[in-house]
């Protein structure tokens, strides 16, 4: 299972602003992963912001657009399902790629919600539905709210 290990985070970020940068296909998938990330951003205190753009190549310039009007941290949720041609690893690795850029580019922690899966009952399996093994979109929360935390905690120790 791939969510072997992965740690459960709480940290407090209150007054903080988060941008949830959401795909709009697979709209069932989708909205169980933006709902479980603005449940955990608001549980620890921070205002989350949803913003939908049309699939998952887009999710980049939807960060970049979000870190530049300065949110404190962004989401991104995307779902891709491999097809029949290589489509499949051109958005993903697109997609991978781009929000790499952006969180070293605008130093602003970009949690990543992008599932790439063989097929829709992997995507289902992640996206925290009833069911669900996974809760990528609580995952993905989790990260861009602890390394905002662990940034803080970093810029603190260059201040005079």
């Amino acid at each position: 299972m791939a969510g072997t290990g992965a740690p459960r985070i709480s940290v407090d970020a209150t007054g903080r602003s988060v941008a949830i940068v959401a795909s709009s296909w697979h709209r069932t998938i989708m909205d169980a992963l933006v709902d479980s990330a603005e449940r955990t951003c608001r549980a620890a205190g921070a205002e989350p912001v949803l913003f939908r753009v049309p699939g998952s190549f887009e999710l980049p310039l939807g960060a970049q657009a979000a870190a530049e009007a300065g949110f404190d941290a962004v989401v991104a949720l995307g779902v891709v399902i491999r097809g029949g041609t290589p489509h499949f690893d051109f958005v993903c690795e697109a997609a991978s790629d781009g929000l790499t850029r952006v969180a070293l580019e605008q130093r602003t922690p970009v949690g990543f919600g992008l599932l790439t899966c063989d097929n829709e009952e992997q995507a289902i399996d992640r996206s925290g539905l009833p069911g669900s093994r996974e809760d990528k979109g609580a995952e993905a929360a989790e990260a861009a709210l602890s390394l905002l935390g662990t940034l803080d905690r970093i810029d603190a120790r260059r201040q005079p």
